[in-house]
């Protein structure tokens, strides 16, 4: 059953558990602090193809799979996928996801679309549209630059503020879990693993609203970004009654740097401490000191990746037991920047929590 509780959040008194996930990333993620998390990694950022979109398009499908291998599920077993990417289109999505033949419902919240098509696959499967559902998401270094800024080619100088598209992608795979037992395919779920695939479950979303900080640099996301992640972050502590320390990990999508000092300013002059349990996943993936990415990562496979990876085998572990998962979104395009419009960013929360069912 869904409540809605205070303004904007969503409570899932049955919450739809994750049965499976899957990530797949790039060398350079590959080289990262998070390598030994994640289920793929590429050493060739071509994964095989012949174009920087048809290999993302592969990254994704590979993340889908993998994360329906975990869950010893088929593409047949899964009624719905929303998916999404940076890409014109969502043709990353689309292109990669075609061969598994699964209903498709394409999503766009920039780099909030893990979130996003988390938070979806949550409702479908919560009001009994679909008893399973998948959500997945992907970005591309390569692809990414030549859409939003300039081909690798031209060799431009990038600024301080500039974060780093993440190659990468995640997929979670969510059935639903009532009265003790799953709706459909309960004997495959419950046959290896039961445990652990009753265990995770999405508990609340508090959907975002869009927030413009006013910012006009397309090489400044993370300013452009926290203005919404406050806001997000905050609205969902009021409606649910809740502080920053009732919660194992507070983590954003990728503010980087300079996104995450902004965070930390605009919630405490709402006084509202997050610090002590905030993580960007941005700065998460990469090392700054060593990797040269700026002022972090970004992309939807930031967040994605992270979440898909870390975060979830952590809470599989039960190291982590409540997580608030707030992925970050800049709502823009490069017609719109070239026109001077300012850049609105946006931030959608999913509340993970270990159930002992």
């Amino acid at each position: 059953m869904i409540e809605k509780i205070g303004e904007r959040t969503l409570h899932f008194t049955d919450a739809p558990r994750v049965v499976g996930f899957g990530s797949a990333v790039g060398k350079k993620e590959g080289e990262g602090p998070l390598s030994e998390w994640f289920d793929k990694i590429y050493t060739d950022t071509t994964m095989g193809g012949e174009t920087w979109e048809k290999a993302e398009a592969a990254l994704q499908k590979k993340a889908a799979e993998l994360a329906l291998k975990s869950a010893d599920l088929d593409s047949g077993d899964v009624e719905y996928v929303f998916a999404g990417d940076l890409l014109n289109q969502c043709v990353s999505s689309s292109y990669g996801l075609r061969d598994l033949e699964i209903p498709f419902l394409g999503q766009y919240g920039a780099c909030s679309t893990m979130a996003q098509t988390l938070s979806v696959a949550s409702v479908f499967v919560e009001s009994g549209a679909a008893d399973t559902a998948a959500a997945v998401t992907s970005s591309h270094f390569c692809s990414a630059e030549r859409q939003f800024r300039y081909p690798l080619q031209y060799g431009g100088q990038r600024t301080p503020t500039a974060q780093w598209t993440v190659t990468g992608s995640g997929s979670v795979i969510l059935s639903a879990y009532r009265d003790g037992k799953f709706c459909s395919h309960g004997e495959k779920l419950d046959e290896h693993s039961g445990n652990l695939r009753r265990q995770i479950g999405v508990s609340h979303i508090c959907a975002g609203k869009i927030v413009d900080m006013g910012i006009t640099d397309a090489n400044n996301m993370g300013a452009a970004m926290a203005g919404a992640a406050a806001d997000t972050i905050y609205r969902f502590l009021e409606d649910t009654d809740t502080v920053p320390d009732d919660y194992d990990l507070i983590v954003t999508g990728d503010l980087g740097m300079v996104g995450t000092s902004i965070l930390y300013d605009l919630l405490k002059a709402d006084g509202v401490d997050v610090e002590k349990k905030h993580k960007d996943c941005g700065l998460m993936i990469f090392d700054t000191d060593t990797q040269d990415v700026h002022a972090g990562g970004s992309g939807c496979g930031c967040s994605a990746s992270v979440l898909c990876s870390y975060i979830l085998k952590k809470m599989r572990k039960r190291e982590l037991n409540s997580v608030l998962f707030a992925a970050t979104g800049a709502l823009m395009s490069p017609t719109i920047v070239q026109q001077g419009e300012s850049i609105p960013g946006i931030s959608h929360l999913v509340h993970l929590t270990n159930y002992s069912d």
